[in-house]
């Protein structure tokens, strides 16, 4: 195949500092290419650069083998370079085809009336062609979010794309849209579309991708055909050999011998959950494994106290859990799943955010301890290595590995005695997801029992000393680490192709 897309010595400075150190990338004419690289290695720089967001300070690109001189994203449009970021663009409030044709909305000859008949036909043609059933007169608000992701693609391709970024684009999806997905692009690729596919996800990568680029550090690192890859390559050129060692499980040794101070017990919620019971004890790290829409979420805001159950029990250090207050102050905490709309306050400080649940430690009479909140906020920082200016600076502006830290920092201030943690690193590169590794297990050390809930295996199988299979509304499996041989055996037990009866392991 002949390349689309050249990117030659590209450089990239911020305040003097370098970011980009003669990048060099290529996409083929109808490539799937993955683009991968941890916090701060400049992919994002990168698709900025070809996009026309940033000016490159060096270095050559082309696009059919002329040289491209476009100076903003309009001029990168119409070069054919379209860019869909994992915040969708789209407006809920006006109609997809009105989203498809938004500030091009086609015009009746001689007015400056819009022609709306036009515009409908248009998109409907665009998702005929793209083998979707979506109305073009519907509005946007009433789709679900994998149908909200073809939208963004039909807009792309209305300004004849020829190359689409892809920007971490399964991150809010289940596991049907992303199959889905993958389909349509698939086919795209086989129209002639070039994509450049950014995303955490390693066997996603693996599965849709042709070829994969490793940035690190500024400096493309590997170019490879993903044939020929396995996952432990990828991260390994990533992370630098010999700094992965914390993806890998480690067996903790044999399990806790005190008393559970999680008893959950014969719960029952609406529709999904019918009959769980489970424990979990101090120092140990559970997983709770299961398809997308089983309820694993539910269970854990039942924990937690945010939701109530239909009947059971939620019994924490010998006494019911009372409400969401009653379980912080006794010392449950929890990530969710949604850090941007549940965990954070965007538009507050990184200190701001850590500071919040813990504002009572820091009030006096009439007072805050500032200078005691600062030494709490500061030691967070340093402790997980948050990537900041500063205490001062914004967490909407940060990364999402970035962002997650601040999250799971903020309890750990807290010091919890239980922590539940929902998708910990959904969005996030494997530099960062190492790091939440590190320090949940440090904390499992100190004597905090953990419950995990992840869509990806490999970080439950990284993480975890136990595995709780849910299934049909019950826990159908529970899974000694230690016992478990590979992916695919867990994988199989999620399907539900196990034994269905309970298996007796050593807790």
């Amino acid at each position: 195949m002949t390349d689309i897309l050249s990117m030659s010595e590209i450089r990239k400075c911020f305040a003097q500092i370098p970011v980009l150190k003669r990048v060099n990338f290529t996409l083929r004419r109808g490539e799937i290419h993955a683009l991968m690289g941890g916090n701060g290695a400049g992919k994002s720089t990168l698709m900025k650069i070809l996009t026309g967001v940033y000016q490159r300070d060096g270095g050559t690109i082309r696009i059919d083998g002329q040289t491209a001189h476009y100076h903003d994203t309009l001029s990168a449009e119409r070069a054919g370079v379209a860019m869909i970021f994992q915040e969708f663009s789209l407006v809920p409030t006006l109609t997809v085809a009105q989203n498809i044709f938004l500030g091009r909305e086609p015009k009746y000859p001689g007015t400056p009336f819009i022609n709306n008949t036009e515009m409908v036909r248009r998109s409907r043609a665009l998702l005929r062609d793209l083998g979707v059933d979506i109305d073009p007169e519907q509005q946007v608000s009433g789709l679900s979010v994998g149908l909200m992701q073809i939208v963004e693609i039909a807009k792309a391709l209305s300004k004849k794309a020829r190359i689409l970024v892809m920007d971490e684009p399964t991150s809010s999806l289940s596991e049907t849209e992303t199959g889905a997905l993958f389909a349509l692009v698939r086919r795209l690729r086989a129209q002639g579309l070039s994509v450049v596919y950014i995303s955490h996800r390693m066997a996603e990568i693996l599965t849709l991708c042709d070829r994969v680029t490793v940035m690190r550090d500024g400096e493309t690192v590997m170019t490879a055909d993903c044939s020929a890859l396995s996952v432990q390559t990828i991260i390994g050129a990533m992370l630098g050999e010999g700094n992965s060692a914390s993806f890998v499980w480690h067996d903790r040794g044999p399990a806790p011998q005190a008393e559970p101070i999680l008893e959950v017990r014969s719960l029952r919620l609406a529709k999904r959950i019918d009959d769980v019971s489970f424990d979990i004890r101090p120092g140990e790290i559970v997983g709770l494994a299961g398809l997308m829409g089983s309820g694993r979420t539910e269970i854990a805001e039942t924990i937690f106290g945010r939701r109530a159950a239909l009947s059971g029990e939620i019994i924490f250090d010998g006494a019911p859990v009372r409400g969401q207050a009653d379980a912080i102050s006794r010392g449950i905490a929890m990530v969710p799943e949604d850090r941007r709309k549940m965990g954070l306050v965007l538009d507050h400080s990184v200190g701001d955010n850590i500071v919040l649940p813990n504002l009572a430690r820091f009030t006096g009479l009439l007072f805050m301890r500032d200078q005691q909140a600062r030494a709490t906020v500061d030691r967070t920082i340093r402790d997980l290595s948050i990537k900041t200016d500063g205490p001062d600076k914004l967490a909407r502006l940060l990364s999402g590995g970035n962002q997650q830290k601040i999250v799971i920092g903020k309890w750990l201030a807290r010091d919890p005695r239980l922590l539940i943690l929902d998708e910990p690193t959904i969005g996030v590169d494997i530099g960062a997801k190492s790091e939440i590794v590190e320090t949940v297990r440090a904390m499992a050390d100190r004597g905090t029992a953990v419950l995990v809930i992840s869509s990806e295996l490999e970080e439950l199988m990284a993480i975890s000393d136990r595995i709780l299979v849910l299934h049909g509304g019950r826990i159908a499996d529970q899974m000694n680490r230690r016992d478990v041989a590979n992916e695919e055996e867990l994988h199989h037990a999620i399907q539900g192709h196990s034994r269905p009866a309970l298996r007796t392991i050593d807790a």
